[in-house]
């Protein structure tokens, strides 16, 4: 038999010399690499942070509300990241025929933040005169679309790469420190665009180009960090019947030397699962499926309304940019503060009773939107606390949702499974969305509150099958 050959320089490839027969063992990722991939998968996180900052966000719904866009056009702006989720299946296939998780990114991710320059390209010609507004808003949906589609093909490889680098017993901890790290770079960065944008002496939309040209070029640095992540070979990790190569069966802590090899007996020849096989055993995963259950009705629940609470503040309450800016600044550092100690709290007692907790004040924060008003207390009191609560709750929701998804899929196939997630949710999340919007169109008749109390309703009804959920690892 060959051996698998695990390659020293960067990109770190993780490879067969031959496909046709593969070997039987695979040899550990050393810790030193492992340490390298953790931080170039930082790196990555707070660069894009930047590019999120002009691709989505309050930036890119005040851009389409100084395009006067009506809430159907936000609910749809909102649906489509969650309805091209189901693309990810397709995706996940598609990855798992790859030698390479790297170049793949490269080809999703890379395209669909390249596509972002055809709306710089917009917004200079409206400037010009060359299109109207309206023109502009279904430039802009097409371009979300696009890009959204070339992420959802690259999401479950991306989460299967990092799940595989990340130790399991650290992934509370990393995750929280890497989620953390793209806090502040919010923090910082989302009250500096907004007042950029509306100071910049061109208007507020040239500003929001300059910003978007900005946030391109950091998300393509971003996606060089990936380079020096050690690189996967898909065939190479679904070749295991046992163990995998992956770092949480490898070594229990990053900063160990020892580190024993996967066993031999571990690893058998590469036979192809077949679909239909591996349908019915995802299938048959009853606690995937519970998991599934929670998630997409999660998704539903609160996508009835998280979309147009910055509508609400923007349009409804009237408020500048700069201020909802420094509104999610404040949830930003809120989300900062609280990832480390929920990713702790997260790694002592487990995912599932955080999420349960908390998930009960998360259902009940759209009720404190009730009564909210254009004077002074609730502007400079009310709206600030209300956004702090939010950024940390959500921080757990966030970073527990994930590992326990990560904890849930079996390893043998694992983009699968995420894509399948993603999927569901996408689609239940995109009806919520939908929903929503039309509910918001009667505004003027309290829409958006009784929108917000529906909401609140949904999510404390799909916390429910997290009481059946079992959490691998957890007693």
């Amino acid at each position: 038999m060959d051996s698998v050959q695990i390659e020293t320089t960067a990109p770190l490839t993780l490879e067969f010399n031959q496909i046709a027969s593969p070997p039987t063992a695979i040899s550990r990722i050393p810790k030193d690499t492992i340490r390298t991939s953790l931080k170039a998968s930082t790196a990555d996180s707070v660069l894009a942070a930047v590019y999120s900052l002009g691709t989505g966000g309050i930036l890119l719904s005040n851009f389409l509300v100084e395009l006067g866009a009506s809430p159907v056009v936000f609910g749809m702006l909102c649906s489509i990241p969650m309805l091209v989720n189901l693309i990810q299946p397709l995706g996940a296939y598609l990855s798992e025929r790859s030698t390479s998780r790297f170049q793949y990114s490269l080809r999703t991710h890379g395209i669909g933040r390249l596509s972002w320059l055809v709306l710089v390209i917009g917004i200079v010609g409206v400037s010009l005169g060359v299109i109207n507004t309206h023109q502009l808003v279904i430039l802009t949906l097409l371009i979300v679309l696009f890009s959204n589609l070339l992420g959802g093909l690259g999401a479950a490889s991306w989460l299967s790469w990092v799940a595989t680098i990340v130790p399991r017993q650290l992934r509370g901890r990393y995750f929280g420190i890497r989620n953390s790290a793209a806090s502040l770079t919010n923090l910082v960065c989302v009250p500096m665009a907004g007042l950029f944008v509306s100071h910049w002496y061109g208007g507020s939309l040239q500003g929001y180009g300059v910003v978007l040209l900005v946030g391109i070029v950091f998300g393509i640095v971003g996606l060089g960090c990936q380079y020096f992540q050690v690189d996967m070979n898909p065939r190479a990790q679904n070749t295991c019947s046992g163990k995998l190569p992956q770092t949480s069966e490898i070594q229990t802590e990053v900063t160990k030397d020892e580190a024993d090899t996967v066993p031999e007996s571990n690893c058998q020849p590469y036979i192809p699962t077949p679909q239909n096989q591996l349908d019915r055993s995802i299938w048959k995963n009853s606690n995937f499926l519970r998991f599934l259950l929670y998630f997409s009705f999660w998704a539903l629940a609160v996508n009835l309304s998280s979309p147009f609470f910055n509508l609400y503040m923007l349009d409804t309450l009237d408020l500048d940019v700069s201020y909802v800016t420094i509104y999610n600044s404040l949830q930003a550092g809120a989300t900062l503060l609280m990832l480390i100690v929920w990713g702790k709290l997260a790694d002592k007692i487990g995912n599932r009773p955080i999420l349960i907790c908390i998930g009960i004040l998360v259902a009940a924060t759209p009720l404190l939107w009730l009564g909210i008003g254009v004077n002074r207390l609730d502007i400079w009191l009310w709206l600030p606390l209300l956004h702090i609560l939010t950024g940390g709750t959500w921080a757990a929701i966030d970073l527990c949702t994930n590992n326990i998804q990560l904890a849930i899929a079996p390893t043998q196939n694992q983009s699968i499974y995420f894509a399948i997630a993603a999927a569901v949710a996408g689609a239940s999340g995109a009806l919520g969305t939908t929903i929503g919007s039309f509910i918001a169109q009667f505004a003027q008749s309290g829409g958006l509150l009784s929108l917000f109390v529906l909401s609140a309703l949904f999510r404390l009804v799909a916390l429910v099958p997290l009481m059946f959920l079992q959490e691998p690892g957890r007693g």
